[in-house]
């Protein structure tokens, strides 16, 4: 293909203007004129708009920072696989660089409309073609999670399909803080990175150096202790848990319980209507009670999620079986409903690739930005800055008189000057104590090495 490198592998899924005649002008980008507007700013199909971000806002040298865990480039990040998306369906991958500066100006000229972000390897990913199969292997890689918000479709009463708002975000504020437990507290993890997907979701990057030389066994067998929710649209029950409960499972409930009332009863109203009350009473184990409380809400149609649960917890038991039966039948209805549901294939492979924070979401225009598990509860997802008003806004600066920076990877000009600033600083504090990690693992090592 035209413009691209031939280390490059390429897949076009249909005919379009070849990339060096679509940036034919990228050498030269400029911010948009005087007549420049919100609108015009947001148009993704405009090649300058994205071009200009990468040029002005998007954080290179922090990205890299965080990949190579030190300012040395590393093969933690020369040997990192990038993977570029492309307008007119082209998705190159196997991209490699030897520092920030080469990768911005590789994302400059080639403009994707996003980039994944994949595993380390034995090889540099560009010399792929030049490489014997058995010395290109997949070795590092963070270990991630993705959760979104369509999973929750069969339980949410606020939205549906792409469509997010603040109240079923709630349901992500539950998974993020029993995610976050349990990898801390469980795998004793400590650089986990939160970031909102753009749109319906968010994901989660695992940086701890046990956790990016993880196998894919391993990966798995992670995967399988974290994932509780299991089945398909068409299946009732999906928790089944051996009793007693796990201590994890425990914590949970704990967690959980806290929310379960606020978000589950009174905010979605989940069991208002006579589809979602059904499937609950179809997982009660005592059918006559099921069979009573039918005719109940039947009669009742008006009545609240809050009032329904209060009668399904109310049972007239004769003995400790049936008793302890619907004791766990109440503990898996707040699972069910409350617990993370994790996208499982996203998790179990080192190779897999995923979104890199801080590209632009191509449905929403908003920024995947960073957040930390603390401030899931109070984040906003319609408040991130999009890309149009990023861009805007140093516009306005450039009206002004403003310096709107070089678009050096140095340059903060840029994103400092804008909405996207204390985004850009959480993520430079969390990155700076993962470096940190990482210069007294290195000391520690060479100290070792020296005593022997």
């Amino acid at each position: 293909m035209p413009g691209l490198p031939p280390h490059n592998t390429a897949v076009k899924a249909e005919d379009g203007p070849a990339l060096d005649d679509l940036f034919a002008d990228d050498d030269k980008p400029k911010l948009p004129s005087a007549e420049a507007t919100l609108a015009t700013m947001s148009d993704l199909s405009n090649p300058f708009v994205m071009l200009t971000y990468y040029r002005r806002c998007f954080p290179f040298k922090q990205l890299f920072l965080w990949l190579n865990h030190g300012q040395v480039p590393t093969r933690q990040f020369t040997h990192r696989e990038f993977a570029m998306n492309l307008p007119n369906d082209v998705y190159i991958r196997y991209n490699s660089y030897a520092n920030a500066e080469e990768m911005k100006k590789d994302v400059v000229r080639l403009n994707p409309a996003r980039f994944e972000i994949g595993p380390v390897y034995s090889g540099r990913p560009k010399d792929k073609k030049v490489l014997m199969k058995n010395a290109f292997k997949p070795l590092l890689r963070e270990l991630v999670f993705d959760i979104d918000m369509t999973d929750y479709d069969s339980i949410r009463t606020c939205c549906k399909d792409k469509a997010m708002c603040k109240r079923c975000w709630r349901f992500i504020s539950m998974a993020v803080k029993v995610l976050d437990e349990t990898l801390r507290n469980d795998f004793g993890f400590n650089h986990l990175l939160w970031v909102y997907s753009g749109r319906r979701g968010i994901h989660c990057w695992v940086s701890d150096p046990a956790a990016l030389a993880l196998s894919d066994d391993q990966r798995r067998a992670i995967v399988n202790y974290i994932e509780v929710i299991k089945g398909g649209a068409k299946q009732d029950k999906k928790v089944n848990l051996p009793r007693p409960l796990h201590p994890s499972m425990l914590r949970a409930l704990e967690t959980l319980n806290n929310y379960f009332p606020r978000v589950v009863l009174e905010d979605q109203d989940c069991f208002k209507d006579p589809e979602q009350w059904e499937t609950i009473l179809a997982l009660l184990p005592d059918r006559k009670h099921a069979e009573e409380l039918k005719k109940e809400f039947e009669a009742t149609p008006s009545k609240a999620s809050a009032e329904r649960w209060k009668s399904l917890l109310q049972i007239k038991a004769s003995n400790e079986l049936t008793l302890r039966k619907h004791r766990d039948f109440v503990e898996d209805i707040k699972l069910q409903y409350t617990y993370p549901r994790i996208d499982t294939e996203v998790s179990k492979k080192l190779n897999h690739l995923l979104k890199s924070p801080f590209c632009i979401h191509p449905g929403t225009g908003r920024v995947c930005v960073p957040l930390l598990a603390s401030q899931v509860e109070s984040f906003d997802p319609s408040a991130v800055p999009t890309v149009g008003q990023l861009l805007m806004e140093l516009e306005e600066l450039a009206r002004s008189g403003g310096s709107v920076g070089n678009g050096g990877v140095d340059d903060k000009t840029g994103w400092e000057k804008t909405s996207l600033r204390p985004y850009v600083e959480l993520f430079e504090k969390y990155v700076e104590g993962l470096v940190k990690e990482g210069v007294r693992g290195r000391k520690e090592e060479k100290a070792e090495s020296m005593e022997f």
